[in-house]
């Protein structure tokens, strides 16, 4: 099917043109990423969505049937690992009764069209099909490839393929799907069977869990257990169905129906506790940036770099600095990247006008289109030809005429955005706070180059957090500060662990481990202090001290951690024995006595440390052969 024939089978040929023009055919057709349909001049959501949906599907010829569907750039290990997996199984609901009404030739077709939306949605969030069993699927989040949100993935992928399959027909009506989901330690990996039969096993109480929960799910419905339901936090919206008895478990088990995505601001915000983190040991970063706002308020725009690795407190130090600035008269802004729509262009602006908007999923388009209206009304800038762009850009039908040239419109949406910037800073000074622009798209880079070179006209801080491996385009500059996050010092994490347990101390022993292990992290701190407190094994004495219910207890790494951690060590996956082998030595090991068991030659060896010095897991004193090796936390090596 020609790349024409196949937009007017979507009834979307008014795009052909662009297509044609920009010499799109059917090879560059499958590349295509969301940033080249806004440039083709694809600027509605839905379009854009169905359009990525069908590319993923375009030329396929045969049903995926077999159990290698998915593929995944890192190889599966050859040998079992212990490890944090999300399971999930997923079965036609009605299957038993549909193959009773269709001929054996056309319930194929049916499962194989199922079973090709299942890998379609699953490799989407790089999950992992392990088997298929008929009308059932058992998927792998974690495995061979760990993510610190596998459980999001797993809860997004079962929503999705909730959706999907209620819209696949069979020849007697839609078919309709059942999922459940759950989440725990496990041993994965060990090969079962022969040939085509041939599996990737999985060990331990989870993967029975997640059977019982899908046996439960109402037709399309997707059901989670306690587990999983910790590791979401306020990300989705839930049913709580109360504690229930599980086959085959001891004790009963609280279990959730997931309705529907959450629409939150902030990300930070909806995976942490209501209550934010006490701000520890961070009165030089916060006075450096509350004289970046005075500058910035007196007209003399400016940006803040915000750097640090995962859990330093980017995040808590940009919500510091709002709550400290909330009696002040200004405009606060927040755009958030996601892991979720790096190929979405400007999501973090669209995510932002549309909550500024107050926009919600029973809104008409009429009623949306009223309250971007209202909205740019408040913010003195609601002409025709903005609420016209904007609108567009939201998926509103527009009544003014827009160019129809992908190039000319783009570069429209991008002048009004930095329009509404400068009309905002205009009236107040304006706190604009990224978050996460290591996730954010190309589109939404380049919008914030430009506003970088008009800021030092304007009454506007920028502040941009962001971890090391992303290199912004603005250092260097008279109105760029770089700050960078750095671990806090035995003192203040003493001092932070005691305001988390409320001023009540803990046993000397317990603080001296918790300090050791998080290696001034805050949020290592934060999940390890709870661990602890909510695990039962301390108890409050009347003067307001814990003491050990019994034998004092090990620092176990926290479920909330595991999978941020197998994540770092899974990137590195041709070296990551390396990292286990030093694992199992100690917090320090020597090259000499890694040699002597690694099974590896010198030049091999040399160049695995050399990628796990790179990659932030090991710090090297000396140079091999006399050289030692420390991993850069004691979390990672727990983890390793």
């Amino acid at each position: 099917m020609d790349v024409a024939t196949w937009l007017k089978s979507l009834g979307l040929e008014r795009y052909v043109p662009a297509f044609s023009d920009n010499d799109v055919d059917a090879e560059i057709l499958s590349k295509l990423t969301a940033d080249d349909l806004i440039g083709l001049g694809v600027t509605s959501i839905g379009h854009r969505r169905k359009l990525l949906d069908a590319i993923a599907t375009f030329g396929a010829e045969e049903p995926v049937t077999t159990a290698t569907a998915v593929p995944h750039d890192a190889p599966a290990p050859a040998d079992a690992e212990r490890r944090q997996l999300t399971v999930m199984f997923c079965d036609l609901a009605g299957s038993t009764a549909l193959s009773s009404r269709l001929d054996p030739e056309d319930l194929r077709e049916v499962l194989g069209s199922y079973h090709a939306a299942v890998a379609e949605e699953v490799a989407k969030f790089d999950g992992y099909v392990a088997k298929y069993m008929g009308d059932g699927v058992l998927i792998y989040f974690g495995y061979p490839q760990a993510h610190e949100d596998d459980a999001e993935r797993a809860v997004r992928t079962g929503l999705a393929l909730a959706e999907r399959i209620a819209k696949l027909e069979s020849g007697s009506g839609v078919l309709g799907s059942r999922i459940g989901i759950a989440t725990g330690l496990v041993v994965v990996g060990d090969l079962i069977g022969t040939g085509d039969a041939q599996e990737r096993g999985v060990v331990g109480e989870t993967p029975n869990l997640a059977a019982r929960l899908q046996a439960m799910a109402p037709a399309n419905g997707v059901m989670i257990a306690e587990a999983t339901r910790r590791l979401l936090g306020d990300l989705f919206e839930y049913g709580d169905l109360g504690s229930t008895e599980i086959k085959g478990l001891d004790a009963p088990v609280a279990v959730w129906q997931v309705l529907r995505p959450r629409a939150v601001a902030n990300r930070f915000e909806a995976l942490r506790s209501a209550l934010p983190t006490p701000l520890v040991g961070r009165d030089a970063e916060m006075e450096l940036l509350l004289r970046r706002w005075a500058r910035a308020r007196e007209g003399e725009g400016q940006i803040v770099l915000i750097s640090g690795e995962p859990g330093i407190g980017k995040s808590r130090i940009t919500a510091a600095l709002q709550e400290r600035l909330q009696s002040e008269a200004h405009v606060r802004l927040r755009y958030y990247g996601s892991p979720h729509h790096r190929d979405s262009a400007l999501h973090p602006f669209i995510a932002q006008l549309e909550h500024a908007a107050g926009f919600s999923p029973e809104d008409t388009l009429a009623g949306k289109r009223d309250k971007l209206a209202a909205l740019l009304s408040r913010s003195g800038n609601s002409t025709p030809e903005t609420l016209a762009v904007l609108g567009d850009l939201l998926g509103l039908p527009s009544e003014a005429p827009l160019p129809s040239e992908p190039r000319q419109k783009r570069e429209l949406v991008l002048s009004v955005l930095v329009g509404q910037l400068e009309g905002l800073a205009e009236r107040q000074p304006v706190l604009l706070v990224l978050e996460d622009a290591h996730w954010i798209d190309s589109t939404s880079l380049e919008l914030l180059e430009r506003i970088a070179e008009r800021v030092t006209r304007l009454s506007a801080l920028m502040a941009v957090t962001f971890r090391p491996e992303f290199e912004p385009p603005w250092t260097g500059q008279a109105q760029v500060t770089a700050l960078t996050m750095s671990r806090l010092g035995r003192r203040d994490a003493s001092t932070l662990i005691r305001q988390l347990t409320g001023g009540k101390a803990l046993p000397a022993e317990i603080l001296d481990r918790i300090v050791e292990r998080a290696d001034g992290i805050p949020l290592f701190i934060e999940e390890l202090t709870k661990t602890l407190l909510e695990g039962g094994v301390l108890r409050e004495e009347e003067d307001g001290r814990y003491v050990f219910t019994g034998p004092a207890p090990s620092v176990a790494i926290p479920s909330s951690l595991q999978d941020s951690l197998m994540a770092r060590l899974d990137r590195l996956a041709p070296v990551k024995e390396v990292a286990q082998v030093g694992a199992a030595i100690g917090r320090e090991f020597s090259y000499e006595l890694l040699a002597a068991v690694a099974h590896r030659t010198d030049n091999q060896l040399r160049d695995a440390l050399d990628q796990l010095v790179a990659a932030g897991l090991l710090f090297r004193r000396g140079v091999p052969p006399q050289a030692s090796f420390v991993f850069k936390h004691a979390l990672v090596q727990d983890a390793a």
